[in-house]
């Protein structure tokens, strides 16, 4: 603990395996992200990046818990999240509940189908920030396609697709890409099996392109037996599917992708404004096939519009009954104090 917090008795969150929730981490991101859209507030004059800076600077600035008496774990059950797409704390919640939702589907597929996975990423030349929103739009179009052929249609049961998107620093280009996450019969590796040759065919058919994009497929292995206690370890300690669902169920910016330093620069202003308008409005993620099924039977809400407080379907009394914990953003000593 540093000297400064010496005197306040500080949030500790720990998940049931001991890992640290990182609050405190999450939340100082948020409040540099706010700087940069008040940067662009004075850039450029307009309400939309002041109105977002607000709303992010208030974002989770009280957490309430309810202690469990007998183990001491921490259940958050009020706050404030601000739901701004390139939030650092709101975009590590929303992941919580992606990676959430996907193991319950995950966990059902196997169940119904004995299925195999595949884990695809398509991929698609680096743009300047003035063509990404154009290139994601053009990427969506093409989806629709590659999903549209018949060799596709009848090998592959279903599907999740998460749009990533990395930026090269150093050339200052922007590199959308398709993870997707795929169960297929177990015959599909003797019967209806696309190779990796006509996978990168497909996408550059679907797409339209003039170049061979660079396409990746490979077989997910999974561990026989599922651990129930793992759940929300960070959502990633579970069986090596789980890691897929777990890559796959990123959200598609990192905040430390988009911001580099601490500090308001030019550079991560220029980031902030193309990301934003380019993700500003848009589906991020799909389901389709049997796991689009398997999502409406368990009766799961939108990931991307979802009450960001639950993360796990438990009940939101814990067990052995419970007293209130109240943290609060202390911006003095930048941490959460309990008071």
């Amino acid at each position: 603990m540093y000297s400064s917090e010496l005197n306040y008795n500080i949030l500790v969150d720990e998940t049931a395996t001991g890992k640290k929730r990182d609050w405190k981490g999450k939340k100082s991101r948020s409040d540099l992200m706010a700087k940069h859209y008040e940067g662009l507030k004075d850039r450029i004059g307009t309400l939309y990046y002041s109105k977002k800076a607000q709303r992010m600077f208030e974002c989770a600035e009280q957490l309430s818990f309810k202690r469990d008496l007998e183990t001491g774990r921490l259940k958050l059950y009020q706050a404030f999240f601000c739901k701004v797409r390139l939030c650092p704390m709101c975009a590590w919640r929303r992941s919580l509940k992606i990676a959430y939702h996907n193991k319950l589907i995950v966990e059902e597929a196997n169940r119904q189908y004995h299925c195999a996975w595949l884990f695809l990423t398509l991929t698609v030349r680096n743009v300047e920030g003035d063509l990404l929103r154009e290139t994601i739009s053009d990427m969506m179009k093409g989806w629709n396609r590659l999903f549209g052929y018949k060799k596709v249609k009848t090998s592959v049961l279903g599907y999740f697709r998460a749009l990533e998107i990395t930026k090269n620093h150093e050339e200052n280009t922007y590199h959308p890409h398709f993870h997707v996450l795929m169960p297929v019969k177990k015959s599909y590796f003797s019967h209806n099996y696309i190779t990796q040759k006509d996978w990168t065919s497909l996408w550059k058919k679907a797409m339209k392109l003039d170049y061979t994009p660079i396409v990746h497929i490979q077989r997910v292995k999974g561990k026989a037996k599922i651990d129930a206690e793992q759940i929300e370890s960070e959502v990633r300690e579970a069986m090596e599917e789980q890691k897929a669902v777990l890559e796959i169920s990123k959200y598609p910016v990192k905040d430390t992708d988009i911001l580099r330093g601490n500090k308001v620069t030019e550079d991560n202003l220029d980031t902030v404004y193309y990301l934003d308008d380019a993700l500003s409005s848009r589906r991020l993620i799909g389901y389709g096939g049997i796991l689009k099924e398997i999502h409406k039977e368990l009766n799961l809400k939108d990931a991307e519009d979802v009450d960001l407080i639950k993360i796990d379907e438990e009940d939101d009394e814990v067990a052995n009954g419970a007293f209130e914990v109240m943290a609060y953003w202390h911006p003095g000593i930048k941490n959460y104090v309990i008071q």
